[in-house]
């Protein structure tokens, strides 16, 4: 072991000399590497990078980054796998070890050679010293490396002795306590390599039995002949995430249906990794959790569609996804699958098979906060907003003639009743969606409803929008000078005609490819083909007219009047308020707090707020628009104070023809 040291102490005094011609700085920051403190021995520059030897008795070296005046540890090649120690008995598998070339030594290239030449083929001369192996990024590296490798050269032939040789090597390295060294692995594809170099290999084996069973702690493997005349199969997996979780389970269904495109007996083969999600989200990803198995499948080229079925890690009904993992572009990919069905421990999802998408799992999006406040929030005020709308519409209908007498309050109240009418339609639709989503297999059903969502809450936004420019050309230009008709078909025309143009183009466009709805929603898909644009981008342009319209109508109101300055100040700011008070529901300026959730995506309070001010739309229309209007106010009292003098007439007349009787009656 005198030679291993020696290197060791040569590699460390190269590294030193790298890291102080390569680093730049010339202070001292403290850093932590491998469980001890060291001095970087260079200075800070935000994103300058320094690299350390391991400590002794380990090859390579640590790479640091500079982020925020502080050296943070980005890659870890410090391992103690070599063919000195991986090997069980290296002086009997290469006989002229000592005379290896140095700069030889230590390299997986080499551990692979000696394999595929002194090694027995059921790989066992290796077991034993990568059991024993610490988990550091550096060995994860190496033991990725040599699996990719055995999937090359081992690719004819394939036995289940060789498949449980090659699972009790992946299980070391995707044990649940080496998820975080993953993280720092220098190549940052081994994760996605590793899948790949699974699948691969096991995509070679022959099953001479009638089925495979091969399970480790972190690995499970299953196979089964299948034929067209079998019923449907399945493949049941139920394993743990780490120590401390209970077992969740994954289950592959291969329909009848698909089974019959077999032209001859074959095979399939499953593979489920329980941690291998988490490994992938260190390597790949920061704001996607993997919330169930990692599902791989091997299975001939006739069969196109599998169903899966995952038990959720984290028990949630909210935005969730189905995936497959693109092993070229490392990510997943929503296109190869379809959701069926989703509740709050489990998701159905239906995908394609192909050479393409083998691995299939689901993702929880953490950016909605999960909080049964915005379910109350929701569903109590959506009631609210609908009642209130209703009752809206029946005080219109009461007060109509009262109050339409003159031109530009007539064209105010076509206005705010299509608000009502049509946000009332689009909180039905919504209502409508929330159940459908239950049951996303019913795609049409699906585009349907949001179809009608996506027009109606336009066409909201957009009758909105003619309120504002109803109000704008009321003050700023003399308003008898436009034919009433002529306004009314331009009102008709912006009010249902833009949003039905834009709501048809959007569905022809992304349909066709099935992009219109996200997979596990009823609403416009936004990952594949950015169809939500087609609602937002109008929706914020009319939003921005509608800021401006309100600052103009303010800055019309505070034209001074015939007074004291003070009592002209405080008329003012009445004024000021009454219009952004009404004003501000009206026209849709509460959607633009939107823009925070997409800013503060996580933010529970942001959420809450967006969701009061939007499920009770409908009560604040009906507030500010109806009950605060003067006019409104004093035509229901009149129409209310008649029905009560008509109910006392009628009682009157009824108590005199009681007591009264005609002469006929004598």
């Amino acid at each position: 072991m005198s030679l291993v040291i020696l290197l060791s102490c040569l590699a460390f005094l190269q590294s030193t000399e790298s890291c102080k011609t390569h680093c730049q700085d010339a202070n001292k920051d403290r850093v932590q590497v491998t469980g001890r403190t060291q001095d970087c021995q260079v200075p800070c520059i935000e994103n300058s990078h320094c690299s350390q030897a391991c400590s002794l008795g380990l090859e390579g070296n640590i790479g640091f980054l500079c982020r925020n005046k502080e050296w943070r540890k980005s890659t870890d090649s410090c391992r103690t796998l070599n063919v000195l120690t991986i090997f069980e008995d290296p002086q009997k598998v290469i006989p002229n070890i000592f005379a290896a070339t140095p700069s030889k030594i230590g390299k997986h290239e080499t551990i692979t050679d000696v394999l595929m030449q002194r090694c027995p083929e059921d790989l066992s001369c290796i077991l034993k010293g990568i059991q024993r192996s610490p988990q550091m990024p550096g060995n994860i590296e190496v033991i990725v490396e040599l699996l990719r490798n055995i999937s090359r050269v081992l690719s004819e032939d394939v036995d289940v002795v060789k498949i449980q040789s090659y699972s009790i090597i992946a299980n070391h390295i995707l044990d649940s306590r080496s998820i975080s060294y993953w993280a720092f692995v220098p190549e940052r594809s081994s994760s996605s390599i590793l899948l790949q170099s699974m699948v691969s290999f096991m995509r070679n084996l022959f099953l001479r039995e009638r089925s495979l069973d091969i399970s480790e702690e972190f690995i499970h493997i299953l196979g089964i002949s299948i034929s067209k005349d079998s019923p449907q199969e399945s493949l049941s997996f139920s394993m743990k995430v780490n120590e401390t979780e209970n077992e969740v389970s994954g289950i592959v269904l291969l329909p009848q249906e698909e089974l019959q495109q077999l032209p001859s007996p074959s095979q399939a083969i499953s593979i489920a990794f329980p941690t291998l999600g988490a490994i992938l989200e260190a390597s790949f990803f920061e704001n996607v959790t993997v919330n169930g198995l990692i599902l791989s499948v091997i299975l001939p080229k006739e069969l196109q569609r599998i169903s899966l079925v995952f038990e959720k890690i984290t028990k949630s009904r909210g935005r969730t996804q189905c995936v497959g993992w693109h092993p070229t572009e490392n990510k997943w990919d929503e296109e190869a699958c379809e959701m069926a069905l989703d509740s709050t421990d489990q998701t159905l999802c239906s995908c394609q098979s192909s050479k393409k998408f083998t691995s299939f799992s689901i993702l929880m999006s953490p950016h909605v906060p999960e909080s049964p406040v915005l379910l109350y929030i929701m569903y109590i005020g959506l009631g609210i907003s609908m009642g209130s709308l209703i009752l809206c519409l029946i005080a219109e209908a009461m007060v109509w003639r009262q109050v339409t007498k003159t031109e530009i309050s007539y064209l105010r109240h076509i206005c705010i009743v299509n608000i009502a009418a049509t946000l009332l339609m689009a909180d039905v639709g919504f209502v409508v969606a929330s159940f459908f989503s239950n049951l996303v297999r019913y795609h049409n059903g699906c585009v349907a409803v949001t179809f009608f969502i996506h027009f109606f809450y336009l066409s909201v936004f957009f009758w909105m929008l003619m309120m504002a420019l109803l109000i704008l050309y009321g003050i700023v230009i003399v308003f008898h000078t436009v034919p009433k008709s002529t306004v009314m078909i331009s009102a008709f025309s912006v009010g249902y005609g833009c949003p039905l143009i834009i709501a048809v183009i959007t569905v022809a466009v992304t349909e066709p490819g099935r992009g219109y709805v996200r997979p596990m929603i009823c609403w416009l898909n936004w990952d594949n083909t950015k169809a939500l644009l087609a609602f937002v981008v109008p929706a914020l342009a009319i939003v921005v007219v509608n800021l401006i319209t309100v600052g103009i109508v303010i800055a019309k109101t505070r034209r001074p009047s015939i007074g004291s300055p003070i009592a002209q100040e405080m008329a003012a700011i009445v004024r000021i308020s009454k219009n952004v008070a009404i004003l501000t529901p009206l026209l849709g300026l509460t959607w633009g707090f939107g823009i925070a959730i997409v800013i503060e995506k996580n933010s529970l309070a942001f959420h809450i707020i967006f969701s009061l001010l939007n499920a009770f739309q409908g009560f604040f229309i009906l507030v500010f628009g109806t009950f605060l209007d003067q006019k409104i106010r004093d035509a229901l009292k009149v129409r209310m104070s008649s029905v009560k003098w008509l109910s006392r007439l009628s009682e009157h007349i009824s108590f005199e023809s009681s007591h009264h009787p005609t002469k006929g009656s004598h």
